[in-house]
């Protein structure tokens, strides 16, 4: 077939050639391709909650775009059972569920989703990851110890106080909890010693049921199931308490992260309901954190359920987490605690993006 000449008798060019006719004449360019920025996603499913952060690069940072959090008490029952039960594990996959449609809602470039203690201690774990990457897609990594202690301060070390004393950070799970004295700033930090042992709030809530039958436990109850949660705890903590003793003399920083810490700063700021903005950063005089302890521990769960800032998805495992801290503040007497709302997530991301430098992560409001 003939083409029909234009107006000025020359055959008309294929559409790139006249494109590039109308830039030569001074027309608009074709605008550049869209380059969509990179993001990462970091996942962490512990033994209480599953939780997702989404970050952007920006100006030298890490900004969180968007995030995610949900009780799933993955490690219900594991105490006594050795397994992850079956409701466990829909709560589980329902939640993962979510993520995954976060992530591709973000167009995330980059992702690590990593399982702890419960994946870590159940006769299921692998049957678990395995169902979560059938259904969602998500590779879940079940780390070890080590690997954990390592994600834990690489997230927040930076919040620990100014100074030249010994350095203690530790993460209250659901079930475990991990102790890391450290020195050094930045990328540069350095774990000198570390523990982990099988105690978080759901495993050690679970050694210790039966003192609280129905919530109808007498005062002398919950004061015996509390010294019994302290010297389960300190049994635990005896070999590194031994090791941290040379220290006891010099002045000592403590940062704590995770969910016992954050709610009990929150009861210490009387807040209405939580707030990471005021809780992330904060210090907290220890003997106030014991007193806060000891006054939830002698409370009936219906009390503990009333306080706003910890409600009933966290009023029955409050009272295991202010046991396992005031073993900590016992084996390392700091006269301050450091408050952070960050951790294992954040050193996800960071470990995604750092390619060699130290790449803050900070949380400003979500875009939609």
């Amino acid at each position: 077939m003939r083409q029909m000449a234009a107006p000025d008798g020359r055959s008309p060019r294929p559409g790139a050639a006249a494109a590039k006719d109308r830039q030569a004449a001074g027309g608009n360019p074709r605008p550049a391709p869209f380059t969509r920025p990179k993001s990462y996603a970091a996942i962490d499913l512990g033994t209480n909650n599953c939780r997702l952060l989404i970050a952007r690069p920006q100006g030298g940072e890490l900004v969180v775009i968007d995030a995610f959090s949900r009780i799933v008490r993955l490690g219900e029952g594991l105490h006594h059972t050795g397994r992850i039960s079956d409701a466990a594990m829909d709560r589980a996959v329902a939640a993962l569920s979510i993520c995954a449609d976060k992530l591709r809602r973000r167009h995330v470039s980059l992702s690590r989703a990593v399982a702890t203690e419960a994946c870590r201690r159940a006769s299921n774990g692998a049957e678990l990851a395995e169902r979560v990457r059938r259904e969602t897609g998500i590779v879940l990594d079940i780390i070890a110890p080590a690997e954990e202690a390592r994600l834990a301060v690489l997230g927040c070390h930076n919040l620990m106080e100014p100074g030249d004393g010994p350095a203690l950070i530790f993460d209250i799970g659901g079930g475990s909890t991990e102790l890391m004295h450290v020195e050094g700033s930045g990328s540069d930090v350095v774990i000198l010693d570390w523990v982990s042992v099988p105690w978080g709030v759901v495993s050690l809530t679970e050694h210790a049921s039966g003192a609280e039958p129905g919530g109808g436990a007498t005062m002398a109850d919950r004061q015996a199931s509390y010294r019994h949660m302290r010297a389960t705890t300190r049994e635990a903590f005896a070999a590194f308490a031994g090791r941290a003793a040379q220290y006891s003399d010099q002045p000592l920083r403590l940062l704590g992260t995770s969910g016992t810490v954050t709610t009990l700063a929150s009861v210490f700021l009387d807040l209405p309901r939580y707030d990471r903005r005021a809780v992330d950063g904060l210090v907290v005089p220890c003997d106030a954190m014991r007193d806060i302890s000891r006054r939830l521990a002698e409370a009936s769960i219906a009390d503990r359920a009333e306080i706003g800032c910890i409600g009933r998805e966290r009023a029955d495992l409050v009272v295991a987490g202010c046991a396992i801290l005031e073993s900590i503040i016992d084996l390392w007497p700091a006269a301050r605690v450091g408050v952070a709302d960050r951790g294992i997530r954040e050193g996800i991301l960071r470990t995604l993006a750092m390619q060699g430098r130290d790449v803050p992560v900070t949380r400003r409001e979500f875009r939609k």
